[in-house]
């Protein structure tokens, strides 16, 4: 399978049909972004306990890139430390920047390495990214 149709599946699954968009009953932080540029607007909400993400879930609304890409990094950060999810979130951002990064790098991504492409749709890069760079100035 290649690369855009992996990408196509993801948008699809997380973008409509998300498990993770919901409102999470036992959330003791949440933070915000927007994207002024597409109106992309979020809410992250998690429970941290003892250092360690144990669950996420997001409200909001926007496009099927920036709701897929805040889904599927909601599946990828769950249940890791804060630490983790900062490496994760790093590796992540690399990654669309063009960073070149090593084969494990691009593996500890899952499901996210679906996005590695939309670099080249310079227009959907702060898509892609708001629920990223919204958990990363905020962890």
């Amino acid at each position: 399978m290649e690369l855009t149709e992996i990408y196509n599946n993801i948008v699809m699954e997380h973008g409509l049909n998300s498990s993770n968009k919901h409102n999470l009953e036992n959330q003791n932080c949440s933070y915000h972004g927007h994207n002024p540029n597409c109106g992309d607007d979020i809410t992250l909400h998690l429970n941290i306990e003892n250092g360690i993400i144990k669950d996420l879930s997001f409200t909001g609304e926007g496009c099927s890139i920036s709701q897929s890409s805040t889904s599927v990094m909601i599946d990828l950060l769950r249940g890791k430390t804060i630490d983790k999810a900062k490496q994760l979130i790093d590796i992540f951002i690399k990654m669309i920047d063009r960073v070149e990064l090593t084969e494990e790098e691009m593996a500890v991504l899952g499901d996210a390495v679906a996005f590695q492409n939309i670099s080249n749709m310079p227009a959907r890069v702060k898509c892609a990214l708001l629920a990223w760079k919204t958990l990363q100035q905020n962890i």
